[in-house]
């Protein structure tokens, strides 16, 4: 049964209340430096995507839902030891007309340098201070160049491998803030709309935990998006939910592997305002190979289970953006099928129903606790996790009830005629001329922890409140 947009307003102030009883104070943040711009627009929500330029034959520019958008994020640009930041033809001829659509839409520009692939040099350029100096000048030259409203940091992940083969350091993290301090400090830096893409976890410390004081990048960025999603996926013990707004309720506490619940505790804890923080959210799921027994251990007629075992040695393939072609990655890695299904491909492939039900002879599992769905066929033995206009939903009203500044999705293109993207905002309170009703800072947590407690016991909550981290 498909929740009503109450429940998930309930649903989104519960995990809000659960997440203000456990909350430190963030660290103190300093005055900031003279060099920082004062951000005019720091309450302005957002509204983004980010645009993957291989797919641009599929998704035109033309075709893109413009006036849903407050920003658009090209990708990617990738990091080059030699020249910094690097582009290929196509993006030299794409890019400025991507630029072009987004102002003429009065949506703002932005290019993201990194990405999975693309990061593995950003150690070494921030590591020195010769190349800090080249990286501000090479995006001040491009900024001028594309016309471009900001840029979005994507580097996965300080201090840490990533894809296999990144340059890392333990004073990665260090250096990221001091490079972005030098590039705030640029005349054409103070101005641009700067924001990075990062895990679930604040980035690593020299020891390589997560840091527990990341409080300096409030000072020189506009946002941080945390990418709540991969989850779980073919690296996984089991299969699970791509992008689980809470983990914090699953009956085996050994399957709680991240949430955007226990990220944006974690972000804010170590010092970012929430009125800085975007949610990733995704158009896509995973695929893995599961055997009937482990999907629906009670039978057909029986609920799908979300956490079953899965073959690691046998990838599904996923949907017509996919491929089993073998591939080396830029590690030198032979890679083949992926198992993404995008959202459309959910839809095209017969998974899905047009208004998201799942089609005649598919197994579907809305799962309470973390809020996603999941889809099987028995036949083919493959089992979906993804997300859909419900799971949206429900993020939506996380994010405008806990403050936060807005939603980022990965990717623009993984959407079927806007269904998730339409879903997210409507729940955000965005309205057709993009204005929203979300409040922002520390005190919708304490709005959040009374009414929740509120409408679990019929009386008024105070502030101290104590709310079990569960639905």
């Amino acid at each position: 049964m498909l929740f009503t947009t109450s429940v998930y307003v309930k649903l989104a102030l519960l995990v809000s209340a659960s997440i203000a009883s456990a909350l430190p104070s963030p660290p103190h943040r300093p005055a900031a430096a003279s060099n920082v711009r004062k951000r005019d627009d720091a309450s302005a929500p957002v509204a983004a995507s980010w645009y993957a330029n291989w797919h641009a034959t599929d998704v035109p520019l033309a075709n893109l839902s413009w006036s849903k958008y407050t920003h658009m994020i090209y990708s990617f640009g990738t990091t080059s030891a030699t020249e910094y930041v690097s582009l290929t033809d196509q993006d030299q001829t794409l890019l400025p007309d991507f630029v072009k659509n987004a102002h003429a839409n009065n949506v703002k520009a932005l290019l993201s340098i990194g990405g999975w692939g693309g990061g593995t040099n950003y150690s070494t350029i921030v590591g020195d201070a010769t190349h800090r100096s080249g990286f501000v000048k090479t995006i001040a030259d491009l900024v001028k160049q594309y016309s471009l409203d900001g840029i979005d940091f994507d580097w996965e992940f300080p201090n840490g491998e990533g894809i296999g083969c990144n340059a890392h350091s333990a004073d990665d993290t260090a250096n990221f803030l001091s490079f972005l301090q030098e590039l705030r400090a640029d005349p054409t830096g103070s101005n641009l709309f700067l924001t990075a893409a990062a895990g679930i976890r604040p980035w690593n410390d020299a020891k390589g935990d997560p840091s527990k004081n990341v409080t300096g990048f409030s000072t020189v960025l506009d946002y941080v998006a945390i990418m709540n999603y991969d989850i779980y996926g073919s690296f996984s013990s089991t299969a699970g939910p791509n992008a689980p707004l809470n983990d914090s309720c699953v009956a085996d506490k050994s399957q709680a592997a991240g949430s955007a619940v226990s990220a944006v505790n974690a972000w804010h804890t170590a010092g970012i305002p929430l009125n800085q923080l975007v949610l990733g959210v995704p158009a896509y799921g995973h695929s893995y190979s599961v055997k009937p027994a482990a999907a629906l251990p009670k039978g057909s007629s029986g609920e799908l289970v979300a956490f079953p075992a899965f073959d690691n040695k046998s990838q599904p393939m996923g949907d017509s953006w996919d491929s089993a072609a073998p591939f080396t990655d830029v590690c030198g890695n032979t890679q083949g099928a992926s198992g993404v299904f995008d959202y459309w491909g959910l839809v095209k492939g017969g998974w899905l129903s047009e208004n998201g039900t799942a089609a005649e002879g598919i197994s579907h599992l809305f799962d309470e606790c973390s809020q996603t769905p999941f889809v099987y066929n028995s036949s083919s033995g493959v089992f979906v996790s993804y997300d859909d206009a419900q799971s949206l939903a429900a993020k939506g009203s996380f994010i405008k009830t806990m403050g936060l500044r807005g939603f980022s999705m990965w990717e623009t293109g993984g959407d079927y005629k806007d269904t998730l993207l339409d879903s997210v905002r409507s729940a955000v309170g965005f309205s057709d001329s993009n204005k929203t009703t979300t409040s922002s800072g520390d005190a919708r947590l304490t709005t959040a922890a009374a009414h929740s407690s509120t409408m679990k016991t019929g009386k008024s909550a105070t502030a101290t409140a104590t709310i079990p981290a569960t639905y």
